[in-house]
């Protein structure tokens, strides 16, 4: 029997988050580069989405790329802005076939002309597709998100757009790349690392947290199961007690 068989429909989250964690220790493992782990860290891209999808989870959002990770080697950067291009080329068909819409999150203005060009060739032809969005955290870190809401709001201000009486928890969240979309209400990480790594942290705040040991090209439809039943055994209280929730 498949973990699947034992999940709820009714109780699926609309937006799951995921930081894939474990590329460049796989890669060690087998004594290949890190840029090994990342090509094989494909395929968990592949089961995952296809998996919400099927589903019928409204957002899935992958942590890719962090601001911070543009202070790895050049090496290893260039290889995986080349694999970037490359991968969204080839998932391009599958994306379509799966009615899946592709969005990116994160300081696009950062990334190579090459990658912009085929992420938003890739994001104008699935624009259509009606199941699940598919957000890449691309050059994403939350506390530049963050900051460059409060920027955003300032300008507002001083230009007499807004009011700051008009600023509150929603309206903030008017101003995150997010905007328009649920919070996630679980978060996955892999490779046995207990962080959140500045992602996400104003969406993440009533999200429930989910690690496990398993490194990330070689996680499954089997494990993303395994991490939403987990999710549904959970009491959701969101500061409230359980007798309040069974009233």
């Amino acid at each position: 029997m498949s973990n699947k068989d034992l999940l709820e429909k009714d109780k699926l989250p609309s937006h799951v988050a995921i930081i894939m964690d474990g590329n460049g220790r796989w890669a060690r493992k087998r004594g290949n580069s890190r840029i090994f782990g990342h090509k094989n860290g494909v395929k968990a891209v592949r089961e995952v989405t296809e998996a919400a999808a099927e589903l019928g989870i409204g957002y899935l959002t992958l942590y890719a790329f962090s601001t911070e990770n543009w202070n790895r080697p050049k090496t290893e950067v260039d290889a995986l802005m080349s694999l970037l291009v490359k991968t969204i080329s080839d998932e391009t068909k599958t994306l379509m076939e799966n009615n899946v819409q592709l969005n990116v999150i994160g300081f696009k203005d950062s990334l190579p002309q090459r990658v912009r060009k085929n992420l938003e060739d890739c994001i104008e032809k699935t624009s259509s597709n009606t199941g699940l969005v598919l957000n890449l955290a691309l050059s994403y870190s939350s506390r530049w998100e963050i900051i460059d809401a409060v920027k955003k709001i300032a300008d507002d201000v001083s230009n007499k757009k807004i009011s700051v009486d008009d600023i509150n928890a929603d309206f903030f969240s008017n101003y995150l790349t997010t905007s328009g979309m649920p919070d996630p209400e679980l978060m996955i990480r892999t490779s046995g690392e207990t962080r959140i790594s500045n992602f996400l942290l104003w969406q993440l705040a009533y999200a429930e947290l989910y690690f496990c040991d398993v490194l990330w090209p070689d996680f499954r439809k089997e494990n993303f199961y395994e991490a939403l039943i987990n999710y549904q055994n959970r009491e959701r209280r969101f500061g409230m007690i359980s007798e309040q929730l069974k009233k």
